[in-house]
């Protein structure tokens, strides 16, 4: 699970159901022994009337049961009494009828709590204590039917269960309403990221929640060393080959035969380096030119910018009046650098335009990435030329006249962004089929 926010709301909907689980646990045992507490508070003082009520003489024992509550007089109300004068006699409450209850015989001081089935199912809390009056111990026990009590306190139970949930509910409606509302500041990082991929800007806007600030500045950071270091590599290069030309423009002169100069094998052989001294050097600052991918600058949008390529192809090729067809669908987003895009389509569609006879076609498509299609009606190659514009390892610019340098740019940007480039024959046309594929960036 990879969604920060969704493992926040799930962490603390967990906190929040074990926290109302603790609480209901915890209450309902509170409220039970509050309720027992209380019960059997009641049964002490009805244990102390009791005892009060016991008069032991030397001829004989007597219970003044007036002095009771009449609730022990009632067969099976609930309250009973049992009485135990040593190890010998043992009185009990006229409520009880003819129901037995043992219970222990305890030392003066001594007291329990019990918890039997008495009369017709009832559950009786039972207090048992010992005491010592005129020279004999006693046992007194006093039960109470807690089936009452706890009938209510269930009902308090399922009371505060349904209370419980539906405060649960709506304790984690607030919090992904909180946590959703929170992640939602993150919403203007993204449209800034989005903005970056289509080179609307330069760099992400700060105004961020603290937390992450330290984040995007060091992304911004990253982004302006990288277009830095880009900036002086490709201005390297251009001043390097500027450098070079001076020298090599008084070399072309020296050694151009048109000018009046003796034609000997050393000179052709001097022209021949220094021709291909200038070619390697306008390559390399082609090169130079190119960013590839995941690079911030400005996105090639093939919406905008194919009108305007095709208008410059018919104003290059005009004496021509070829029919120019450049096309793409509607679902193909921004990608790649704009000037590297140029640079590709622009080198595969001059080629297209030299060699066809009336007519270029380019289509773009997204399948597997964006895959270009450049066709042309013109003689085509041979099978040993196209597979000679494919094989690793040949030098293009010394293959196929009209293919030479524009190609060897070509295939350094697919490498660059990745993709892959196909030559061979048009079914449709019967021209060159150039298919190049250039996967997309996934975010």
């Amino acid at each position: 699970m990879n969604s920060l926010e969704r493992r926040l709301q799930i962490g603390l909907g967990l906190s929040l159901v074990l926290l109302i689980g603790v609480l209901w646990v915890v209450g309902n045992q509170s409220v039970r022994g509050l309720t027992e507490d209380f019960v059997a508070s009641r049964l002490e003082h009805d244990a102390e009337s009791l005892l009060a009520a016991l008069m032991l003489d030397s001829d004989r024992t007597k219970l003044r049961w007036r002095r009771l509550n009449q609730v022990y007089s009632q067969p099976l109300s609930g309250h009973y009494y049992i009485v135990r004068l040593g190890e010998g006699d043992v009185f009990t409450s006229r409520s009880l009828w003819d129901h037995f209850l043992d219970i222990p015989t305890l030392s003066p001081g001594d007291a329990e709590r019990l918890y039997k089935e008495g009369p017709a199912g009832q559950k009786l809390l039972i207090l048992v204590k010992g005491f010592h009056k005129s020279g004999i111990d006693i046992t007194l026990a006093v039960a109470e039917d807690m089936s009452p009590i706890q009938a209510r306190r269930d009902r308090f139970k399922l009371g505060f269960a349904l209370l419980a949930f539906v405060g649960l509910l709506l304790l984690l409606l607030v919090q992904r309403l909180v946590v959703r509302r929170s992640f939602h500041s993150l919403e203007a990082v993204r449209e800034d990221v989005r903005s970056l991929e289509q080179g609307k800007t330069v760099k992400l806007s700060e105004d961020v929640p603290l937390e992450i600030l330290p984040l995007v500045q060091e992304f911004n950071h990253l982004l302006s060393l990288l277009t830095q270091r880009m900036e002086r590599s490709r201005n390297a290069v251009g001043n390097l080959a500027h450098a070079l030309k001076g020298p090599l423009n008084l070399l072309t002169r020296y050694f151009d035969v048109s000018e009046g100069r003796e034609q000997t094998p050393q000179n052709d052989q001097a022209w021949a380096q220094i021709e291909r001294i200038r070619s390697l050097m306008e390559r390399e600052l082609k090169r130079a030119r190119l960013a590839g991918k995941g690079v911030s600058g400005q996105h090639f949008n093939p919406h905008l910018e194919l009108a305007d390529l095709a208008k410059t192809l018919q104003l290059i090729h005009q004496d021509r009046a070829l029919d120019i067809q450049l096309q793409a669908d509607d679902d193909i987003p921004v990608f790649g650098d704009r000037e590297d895009m140029f640079e590709l389509l622009g080198n595969l569609l001059d080629n297209a335009c030299k060699w066809a006879e009336s007519r270029v076609v380019c289509r773009m498509t997204l399948d597997g990435g964006v895959r270009m299609v450049i066709e042309d009606d013109g003689p085509g190659l041979t099978e040993q030329e196209l597979a000679g514009l494919t094989r690793r390892g040949v030098r293009l610019d010394e293959t196929v006249e009209g293919h030479g340098l524009g190609v060897s740019i070509v295939r350094d940007i697919v490498k660059l962004y990745e993709g892959t480039i196909l030559f061979r024959r048009s079914p449709e046309l019967g021209g060159v089929r150039v298919e190049v594929v250039l996967p997309l960036e996934t975010s």
